[in-house]
């Protein structure tokens, strides 16, 4: 994380920011209600004039103007006056209370208009004060938050027409490998559809950014550097499937090393998707993926997420940490940190977690109903339906770093969580 960087701004029209992270904070240009006003059609009074009415002792009133939202009044309110006020207009000068239209009696002689009134109505009732929502110099929204339908209200507000974000990062997907079709090719002997990049794709536009497709079909080092190259040079971040094994042809830590990128990490204790590299060259990110689909997904989310949302000044970058209550038995020993694939879910107030379908790196369909990730810590024997376990998801909000959960550690497993493989 200490390597990334904000990512630049643009300006759009309020209209079309819809999604996007605002770039600057957002301060209350003005107080709002900006003036006293009325909340409720009905008449602007002066309260005392209502002491004593009662049932039995109605209290008349002459009605002296009319204004509805947008307009002043054109008089003041004295003793023994009213002024007809809608919603949303300014109280009157000598006003101090509103009563509800509902709650008056109107009637007119053929000079004059009055109102009854037949309880009492005390100061300040009724009134929306100047700044009693938001004060002037009030910070109401931070920079690298999600512009959503309430904050664009606020921007309307305060007078936003133009808005400042964050651009989209533009990701390149490299997908390696001679075994590749595309997506619309007939399958082939020896061959398989490519559904990592636009898997990928899928992931980092729910991330707020762009993407361009790339597909090398030649196991080539020189050509595949080549192809490397181009990506770097279109994109912001390139994201590689497969090729960072130890197979004959996994040429890509090689391509690192002929770019002179800065590799950060080759290799994690982690299942799946032990085999992630991530390296930066000229202040652009590599993240050579594995070339199996669940693993490629986990690694994606765990740290291609991270980077996105970062680069938008969002605080809580990381997939959002929660606890649930396992709903299987997951009889796997963990020697590396285990990311399953799962679905979570509320039964009785509680979370509740399942694993979703086959658990192998290579599995496609697990994907299916997956919402997030259980995460049961390396050095474990296995784990018992009922075992309080520690999930990741990337719904909502997200998680600062480090993750703290205690449950991240084995230390946290009981003797009754425990089960043998």
């Amino acid at each position: 994380m200490a390597y990334s960087r904000l990512w630049d701004t643009e300006k759009l029209p309020l209209v079309a920011s819809d999604d996007r992270i605002i770039a600057t904070d957002v301060i209350a240009t003005h107080d709002v209600p900006p003036f006293n006003r009325s909340p409720y059609d009905g008449f602007a009074i002066f309260s005392e004039d209502t002491k004593h009415a009662s049932q039995n002792n109605p209290v008349r009133l002459k009605v002296v103007d009319a204004i509805g939202a947008g307009h002043v009044a054109s008089c003041r309110v004295n003793s023994g006056t009213a002024i007809r006020i809608m919603t949303g207009a300014k109280i009157p000068d000598g006003a101090d209370a509103v009563i509800m239209l509902e709650l008056v009696k109107e009637m007119t002689d053929q000079e004059n208009s009055y109102i009854e009134i037949k309880r009492s109505i005390k100061k300040d009732e009724n009134i929306s004060f100047q700044g009693e929502d938001t004060q002037q110099g009030k910070l109401l929204v931070k920079q690298g938050t999600k512009i959503t339908p309430g904050i664009v209200a606020i921007l309307a507000t305060f007078g936003y027409h133009l808005v400042s974000v964050y651009k989209k990062p533009v990701v390149g997907i490299l997908s390696t490998g001679t075994e590749l079709l595309d997506v619309h090719e007939d399958l082939q002997p020896g061959k398989i559809r490519n559904s990592n990049a636009y898997m990928i794709a899928a992931q980092v536009r729910s991330m707020g950014a762009e993407v361009k497709l790339y597909q090398h079909k030649e196991d080539d080092l020189d050509s595949l550097y080549q192809n490397v190259k181009e990506c770097l040079e279109e994109t912001d971040m390139v994201i590689t499937t497969g090729g960072v094994s130890v197979g004959d042809y996994d040429y890509l830590p090689a391509i690192y090393e002929k770019l002179e990128a800065e590799v950060l990490f080759n290799k994690i204790a982690m299942r799946p998707g032990s085999v992630t590299t991530v390296a930066v060259h000229e202040g652009k990110w590599l993240f050579g993926l594995s070339g199996n689909p669940s693993a490629c997904f986990v690694g994606a989310e765990l740290f291609v997420r991270p980077v996105i949302l970062s680069g938008m000044k969002m605080n809580k970058p990381h997939c959002a940490v929660t606890k649930a209550i396992l709903a299987s038995d997951f009889p796997k020993a963990n020697p590396f940190t285990r990311f399953v694939r799962a679905t979570l879910s509320e039964d009785c107030d509680q979370k509740v977690v399942t694993p979703a379908g086959l658990d192998k790196s290579s599995s496609v369909s697990s994907l299916i109903e997956a919402n997030c990730l259980i995460v049961l810590p390396g050095g474990t024997r296995g784990w018992a339906k009922g075992s309080e376990v520690a999930v990741l998801s990337w719904h909502g909000e997200g998680s600062e770093w480090p993750w703290n959960h205690p449950l991240f550690s084995k230390s946290s497993v009981t003797k009754t969580a425990e089960k043998q493989p």
